[in-house]
């Protein structure tokens, strides 16, 4: 019998990087998680394995860290298109029944490692999945390592047991760690032995076999050079091997499930695909269940005198219900409202916008709205889904939502950020199926308001009774957790905040955009005059493919290679040939304009509304995994602010009459709480005494007093001091 062992942060990095952005409709990013679905099933098809189990890093330091403090201290943080996608990438793997490994205190590696021997000990044969050359060590005659990598646009699989590693490295996998132990690894930040590449790492090791053996006979190493330097840094050697070394010791345990391949496609699995939009991965669910749509036991009100007795019962006896409105946003109307909790489960229907029209037995939305503010704003508690956005809408009616004590999104988001806001809903069907929009445009898209009653009535009754159930799940997880204060003292009384924020908006001085745009189309018309003058000829700047051929091709530039796509003309690659050519500085110029032209003058422009001079930006409270706000339509947080032009398009952005901007920033929040988690005498008292924290640490490191401490001193210790961090 067969298990595949997958890498999951490797593969996931992996196909992030291979693919272009991808989004599906509702705008999440799923670019990383296709391109691991299509290496999972390549290697599902081709393996037939009988287990499939998937390794993840944890976020905690592992032990690797606290036996050395720099280990992977130079990584870059992982990009948020791709952190967007971890959580939709474990959904998916837990619906399609596929184990999720993890183990704290160590990597994914190390879980590998110990999975992989647990399963030969129990007569299974390993085939792990990873791009990571690391666990090539692992590599045995029942281990068998797969590397997938891209070359071309196309994915190409080196496969390797301990025979073919061998072959290619010439030494053991057993070896491959003492290797690394002398080469070092920059991506690790594992320090090796300075002066020892690769190449003189692999001699040494295989001459002597191991690390200690060459450590036994350092004195007749070669080059002399690798000789002193391995004499002088052996401990730092020996170190590296260890942190290079993958634990088969984790303390996890080999879970196995019985017709787990067969499980795969199922109802759940097929419908997080259609919602994620993988459509290339379709038929490879159409054997799966369909959906099923459970139709839940619900009354509907229909006359005003039912749908007011109702309410007025409800507001009388202060029973706390969740309450779900459907709205006809692209025809701005109210289409019909559910209320639920444990003991009932209602839904109103609205027959119109106005009484003309609708029979006796129908409630319009005029007759509605009288009665829906009278319940939102009495005393009884009422439990929303995204309060932020429905406190928004009913503004627009003179409505003020009151003793609103929960909200879904909010809870579920702060119970756990790294899942989507919305997962309460996983097992409904979202509007965008119910409607069948996906891939249609304007005029052939479908409305809320053309829905029958019964689907309109379904769709709405389960999603307040999701809203309902999460108040008892959620809430209660939330207590538990210790995130009672963070969810009702500070997200929720700022959902209101940011709803009053939104209505506000902010103020644009049209001409002053206006004459900006102006400035930047003028510098961009002479930016271009001066490239095509270096050049030779016209092309397309905004073209990678033109750029590309123009900047390394015609005038022979180096610093890209070229591929199926031709060179890379990506920021980071051109800043690196800045002094090869004038030409490259223009065109970084160029794209600097271009880019506020584009996005803050022409993209601004159709957002301020006439009357007001104001754009309506939204704050999104539920999307990062930081906790961080994000601003869209428009995006006022990328607004640059370092560069002179960046300040100069703020100058568009403008206070109301008699009022002032003001400018607000926590002071040194990361230290303060570094202070608080760490109980460090000298750093609490620094901070009560608002002492300079920076200038205290070069003063304690350097054994100087304060006054004596230079700038450049204050610089280096604060870059300690957020290394401690």
């Amino acid at each position: 019998m067969k298990i595949i062992l997958f890498d999951g942060f490797s593969i996931l990095n992996r196909a992030y990087y291979a693919l272009p952005p991808l989004t599906n409709s509702a705008g999440e990013y799923t670019n990383a998680v296709f391109g691991f679905m299509n290496i999972f099933f390549r290697f599902l098809d081709e393996e037939k394995p009988d287990y499939i189990i998937v390794a993840f890093d944890l976020p905690q330091p592992t032990f690797r860290h606290e036996m050395y403090g720099a280990y992977k201290g130079t990584r870059k943080g992982m990009p948020d298109e791709l952190r967007a996608q971890v959580p939709a990438l474990k959904v998916l793997l837990e619906k399609m029944g596929v184990t999720i490994a993890a183990c704290e205190g160590y990597e994914a590696d190390d879980v590998l490692g110990t999975l992989a021997e647990k399963a030969v000990a129990g007569g299974l044969t390993p085939v792990i999945i990873t791009g990571d050359r690391d666990m090539l060590q692992l590599a045995s005659e029942e281990i068998k390592i797969r590397l997938p990598k891209t070359k071309a646009g196309k994915t190409e699989v080196e496969d390797y047991n301990a025979a073919q590693v061998f072959e290619k490295y010439g030494v053991t996998p057993a070896a491959f760690v003492d290797v690394k132990a002398l080469m070092g690894d920059a991506s690790d930040n594992i320090p090796g032995v300075p002066g020892i590449g690769e190449v003189t790492a692999t001699k040494i090791i295989a001459q002597y076999g191991s690390l200690e053996n060459a450590i036994a006979n350092v004195d007749e190493i070669k080059p002399k050079k690798a000789s002193e330097n391995l004499a002088e840094f052996r401990e730092q050697a020996i170190l590296s091997r260890k942190l290079a070394a993958i634990a088969l010791d984790a303390p996890i345990e080999l879970e196995l499930c019985e017709n787990q391949i067969a499980n795969i496609f199922n109802e759940e699995s097929r419908a997080e695909i259609e919602r994620l939009e993988l459509k290339s991965l379709y038929k490879r669910f159409e054997g799966a269940p369909a959906r099923v749509v459970e139709i839940s036991k619900y009354e509907v009100l229909k006359s005003r005198s039912e749908t007011e007795e109702f309410f007025s019962s409800l507001e009388k006896s202060g029973e706390g219900a969740a309450f779900f409105p459907l709205w006809d946003d692209e025809n701005g109307f109210l289409v019909g409202a559910a209320v639920a909790n444990e003991n009932f489960l209602k839904y109103i229907h609205i027959g119109g916008e106005i009484t003309l029209g609708v029979s006796e037995n129908e409630i319009s939305e005029a007759d509605f709205i009288p009665i829906l503010k009278k319940w939102l704003e009495s005393d009884s508690e009422k439990w929303l889904f995204d309060v932020k956005t429905e406190v928004g809408k009913f503004r627009r009616y003179g409505i003020t939502p009151t003793n609103v004590i929960f909200d879904a999104m909010l809870a579920s988001y702060v119970s756990d950020a790294l899942k989507p806001a919305n997962h309460i809903f996983d097992e409904i069907p979202t509007l965008e199926e119910i409607l069948e929009n996906k891939g249609k445009r304007g005029g052939s898209r479908k409305t809320v308001s053309s829905l029958t009653e019964d689907v309109a009535a379904n769709f709405a009754v389960r999603s307040a009774e999701k809203i309902s159930n999460a108040r008892l799940h959620i809430d209660s997880k939330i207590l538990k957790n210790g995130q009672y204060n963070l969810l009702y003292e500070i997200e929720m009384p700022l959902a209101f905040l940011l709803a009053e924020m939104e209505e506000i908006g902010i103020k644009v001085d049209k001409p002053t955009l206006i004459a900006f745009g102006e400035q930047m189309d003028k510098q961009i018309a002479v930016l271009t005059a001066l490239i095509y003058d270096l050049a030779g000829e016209d092309f397309n700047i905004n073209s990678p493919a033109q750029l590309g051929e123009i900047l390394f091709g015609k005038l022979g530039l180096k610093g890209s290679k070229k591929t199926q796509k031709g060179y890379s003309t990506a920021a980071d690659v051109l800043e690196k040939l800045e002094g090869q050519h004038p030409i490259v500085s223009l065109v970084l110029d160029y794209r600097t304009h271009a880019k506020l032209k584009s996005t803050y003058v022409d993209g601004m422009l159709p957002l301020i509304r006439a009357k007001t001079s104001r754009v309506h930006s939204t704050f999104q409270q539920a999307l990062t995994a930081t906790g961080r706000l994000s601003s869209t339509e428009p995006n006022l947080q990328n607004i640059p602010i370092r560069t002179p032009l960046g300040r100069e398009l703020r100058k568009a952005f403008v206070p109301a009459d008699g009022c002032v901007f003001l400018d607000a920033d926590y002071s040194q929040i990361e230290l303060r709480l570094l202070a608080h988690m760490s109980g460090d005498e000298v750093l609490i008292n620094a901070f009560r005494e608002n002492e300079d924290i920076h200038r205290l640490t070069a003063s304690q490191v350097l054994g100087i007093s304060p006054e004596e401490v230079t700038p450049e001193q204050r610089s280096n210790a604060k870059a300690v001091n957020f290394g401690i961090i």
